[in-house]
């Protein structure tokens, strides 16, 4: 069933839906932000959960009494279903099936509840079929972009459906205790990826089968195991040729991470694996794959985190720095990526032209819990939602460039719980070119009051050193130089960087003596005197400062070529560092006497 509208149409601006404690409602995209007609607003306080369809032209909430269906093409109301404890609502892809759960009940006498799972036919209304699913992890059945298969983790078996017909089974995939799988995006041929956790001392795997090639040993298309992993995040790209798995732990057993551990593994359908290699260690915050399926980002690292693009040999393609950032989001068309740090963090965001690796803007969304890009590819939503904040609730609609274009604050004693964009199928909206030029707006910017360090009274009438808990990294291109088809191993990039360092410090030597040699030497006066103005200046607390400065400057010579192969320093050894230019001139000024 396919209820899409905007074939030979200019596209229109997606809706804005916002659920909260005002009720139900719809509001219109850039540029008018006016409340709209398409759905009558539903008030009072007892929406708990909405939808729409993949295309956005299907819309399903639930209002504590019933499930209804509405067709946002036609303005009109298509089914209602006596459904009043349903929390979880989903469209398949073609807006076929309307999937709705509410939470498993027993009765009393200890015997089995009614099925929670149903599935309604859009088109008829008819109930497809009833399930029983316990655990609202994982309830929604998945299907293939076309709806050919859908698939469902049932007792640690997945049991895969063709053409919506769920009353016959068509194929399992068994394997002992299948904790999760995702299908594969895109056309045939279908894949899936599932994940088996470890147990008594055999490790975990991630494996992808194609569709329905389940059986014999060397059925599966690729698999990785590896230990540490309490939970697993997998994350196919677009083009369905490689899985992403965010391995976690609950404990962090060496006790560096309140965050438990976490590693980050590529896999591909053609057998390749490989464990990404992050180059700061700490959490990992946030993987995103870009639209081109051919490179992806990650978020990590202890605080201020580093943010990195990888291709898909898992080499690093450019490096963003450190900054105050806890996830990533890539623009529809994947040409604008922005870094964002929301939660505990103050909402400053970093917009991206990813060809050319250039800051578009720096805008900051405080208190933000809620980031969205508009399917448009021009526009960013961002909300303050509860229960996870009670006070200042709203949303603002931004342009990339860093301009506010919309701004709604809900009343003092109300809370907004939900707002988002109205979805359009890819390719709708076409990719406009990169603009660094801020977008005018009627919205006053409020600029975040800058937040000061505390000083104690002591200290507040004499002036302020400038001192930084964390060194700052700045972004880095690590593409291959143009002579260099083949990007080298990390191994190789490691002894290229010993080598360099090396170089460096010969050629600083050689430097020092030929400047020795070329100073003005004293007139001959005797061959003892002659010996001592070689190795001293005859002034004794001279030579012992010449002497010292010459220890340190080695010192330092040491710490450069440990940073060149990749250790990570101590604050006072970068300190040292930085020294280095200072020393050098003190010892030139003593060896030339001034």
């Amino acid at each position: 069933m396919d209820f899409f509208f905007r074939d030979n149409m200019a596209p229109s601006t997606p809706l804005l839906t916002v659920r909260g404690s005002e009720g139900l409602y719809m509001v219109n995209g850039p540029p008018h932000f006016t409340e709209s007609t398409v759905f009558p607003r539903e008030s009072g306080k007892n929406c708990n959960v909405y939808t729409f369809s993949k295309d956005g032209t299907v819309f399903a909430w639930g209002n504590g009494e019933k499930v209804n269906i509405f067709n946002v093409t036609n303005k009109g109301l298509l089914h209602s279903f006596d459904l009043p404890k349903a929390v979880c609502l989903e469209f398949s892809p073609k807006n076929t099936v309307l999937a709705t759960w509410q939470p498993y009940t027993t009765s009393k006498d200890g015997t089995a509840g009614t099925p929670n799972l149903k599935l309604y036919d859009v088109k008829t209304g008819t109930c497809l079929k009833s399930f029983i699913q316990k655990k609202v992890q994982n309830w929604c059945p998945s299907w293939s972009d076309d709806e050919i298969i859908c698939a469902r983790n049932v007792n640690n078996e997945v049991h895969f459906f063709e053409n919506n017909n769920f009353n016959t089974i068509a194929n399992k995939l068994h394997l002992q205790k299948i904790n999760d799988f995702v299908l594969s995006p895109g056309p045939q041929p279908y894949k899936v990826a599932v994940y088996v956790p470890g147990s008594k001392g055999a490790p975990s795997f991630v494996r992808l089968y194609q569709y329905p090639n389940f059986d014999g040993p060397h059925a599966a298309l690729a698999n990785k195991s590896f230990f540490k992993a309490d939970k697993v995040t997998m994350l196919w790209n677009k083009k369905a040729t490689a899985v992403l798995v965010i391995a976690s732990t609950e404990v962090d057993k060496t006790g560096a991470s309140y965050y438990g551990e976490q590693t980050l593994h590529y896999i591909a359908t053609n057998g390749e694996s490989a464990v990404v290699q992050l180059p700061k260690n700490g959490p990992i915050y946030d993987v995103v794959w870009s639209s081109s399926s051919t490179e992806f980002c990650a978020v990590y690292g202890f605080m201020p985190a580093k943010a990195t693009i990888f291709n898909l040999k898992c080499d690093p393609v450019f490096d963003f720095g450190t900054g105050p950032r806890n996830a990533a989001y890539y623009s529809p068309h994947g040409h604008i990526l922005v870094l964002a740090g929301f939660g505990n963090l103050r909402g400053q965001m970093e917009v991206w032209d990813v060809k050319n690796y250039k800051v578009i803007s720096k805008p900051v969304a405080s208190d933000s819990t809620y980031f969205a890009w508009c399917p448009d590819g021009e526009h960013i939503l961002t909300a303050t939602c509860a229960p996870r904040l009670r006070v200042n609730n709203g949303y603002k609609i931004w342009h990339y460039t860093g301009s506010v274009l919309h701004k709604y604050d809900m009343p003092s004693n109300a809370e907004l719980w939900q707002v988002s964009w109205q979805p359009f199928l890819d390719g709708i909206f076409p990719r406009k070119a990169v603009t660094y030029q801020a977008v005018p707006s009627d919205v006053r910017s409020e600029e975040p009051k800058a937040a000061t360090a505390y000083r104690p009274p002591a200290l507040r009438n004499k002036p302020v050193t400038n001192s930084k808990l964390h060194e700052e990294e700045p972004p880095q291109n690590m593409k291959p130089q143009s002579g260099n088809d083949k990007p080298l191993s990390k191994t190789a990039l490691k002894n290229q960087r010993k080598h360099e360092a090396k170089k460096a410090a010969k050629q600083e030597a050689r430097s020092e003596k030929n400047s020795t040699d070329l100073a003005p030497t004293p007139a001959p006066q005797s061959s003892a005197q002659n010996t001592v103005s070689q190795s001293t200046s005859g002034d004794p607390e001279r030579d012992k400062k010449i002497k010292n400065l010459k220890k340190k400057l080695k010192a330092i010579e040491q710490l450069k070529e440990q940073a060149a192969t990749g250790k990570q320093l101590e604050k006072n050894q970068m300190e040292k560092i930085q020294k280095e230019k200072a020393l050098l001139q003190e010892l030139e000024d003593l060896e030339l006497g001034v």
